[in-house]
């Protein structure tokens, strides 16, 4: 168990801890609204970040958003809420709007950017944020400026050769760069094991000679231990990490995927019963952070911040049709 002391000696505050609560459920509210609104008919696709929220929010509570740059992948919604993103943003997304900020409703739902928070555009395609990260923290490096590049993925794109390259090259010249890999087992329908062969991800960092750690994904301050270390060694000059966080995925892939369909149902309810929210909420209770009063005040008015979200997103306009080969083909 975490207590006070441990917590205060990671140097965060009750404050800081509160914040990142709000945050995982701000994640889960969100997905909670946009499940339904999918299956309402209303928006197209949805990927869930169920059961990756903690591990995400913990790791960039362990980072300077505004100074440092952010890879993002597709299923980094609490990460991206804990970068500035906002619910109403977020929720422009997923309507596919002309006002979504990361790329007015031409990419799907996950793949964020923001200039103005340092966080990069993504991709659908699986691992090319990895060598991109690299690329980027060789030029913070260049900088000299003390800031680090972040990036996350899930277990199966570190079968993609971009994976490899990328923490090659952050391996050789010493690239500020912090690689995150949100491990839930499952490459879409591929468990774990047909997908990374050997002890694990975290066990590759040996073959670039850099650490790499393994993590409880459902431990806030764990994973935000490992990433602060992490960003010491990087802003030090030291280097890369490749952090592991175990974590679940407690919804399917997608909205267009069924695990029912290849995971065991036994599997299933079991992981349902170590949702990482809680296991969160109750450390925060147990370190006398958060009463039940105070939980219940942040989920109320969490409520109505979605209902907001929503009505602003249903009420704005599609993106302009004649718009459509913008940013595709050259101008003129």
């Amino acid at each position: 168990m975490t207590t006070t002391a441990d917590a205060l000696a990671l140097g965060l505050s009750r404050d800081q801890a509160l914040a990142a609560y709000t945050t995982v459920c701000r994640a889960r509210a969100l997905d909670d609204r946009r499940f339904l609104l999918n299956r309402a008919g209303a928006i197209a696709f949805i990927i869930s970040p169920r059961g990756h929220e903690v591990a995400q929010a913990a790791a960039i509570a362990a980072l300077q958003p505004g100074r440092d740059r952010f890879c993002l992948y597709y299923r980094d919604f609490a990460a991206a809420l804990a970068c500035g993103f906002t619910s109403a943003e977020l929720m422009l997304s997923a309507f596919a709007r002309a006002d979504d900020p990361s790329s007015g409703g031409r990419q799907t739902p996950g793949n964020f950017g923001s200039r103005r928070r340092g966080v990069i555009i993504g991709s659908s395609t699986v691992g090319p944020q990895i060598p991109k990260a690299a690329g980027i923290g060789l030029g913070l490096k260049w900088k000299g400026e003390g800031a680090l590049c972040y990036v996350s993925f899930g277990e199966g794109a570190t079968s993609q050769g971009d994976f490899h390259e990328g923490l090659n090259f952050a391996a050789i010249h010493s690239c500020p760069v912090v690689f995150f890999c949100e491990n839930n087992h499952w490459a879409i329908s591929v468990p774990q094991p047909l997908q990374v062969a050997g002890a694990g991800v975290a066990a590759r960092a040996a073959a670039y000679g850099i650490p790499g750690v393994v993590v409880a994904g459902d431990d806030f301050f764990a994973v935000y231990r490992a990433v602060a270390e992490a960003a010491r060694r990087a802003r030090a000059g030291d280097g890369p990490s490749l952090i592991e966080a175990q974590v679940l995925r407690l919804q399917s892939h997608s909205t267009d995927d069924d695990q029912r369909s290849y995971r065991d149902p036994g599997e299933l309810a079991a992981e349902a019963e170590h949702d990482p929210i809680p296991v969160f909420q109750h450390q925060l209770e147990e370190l006398g952070w958060l009463s039940e009063a105070e939980d219940r005040r942040i989920r109320a008015a969490l409520e109505e911040e979605i209902d907001s979200a929503t009505a602003l997103a249903e009420a704005a306009p599609d993106p302009d049709p004649s718009t459509l080969s913008r940013h595709v083909y050259a101008d003129g």
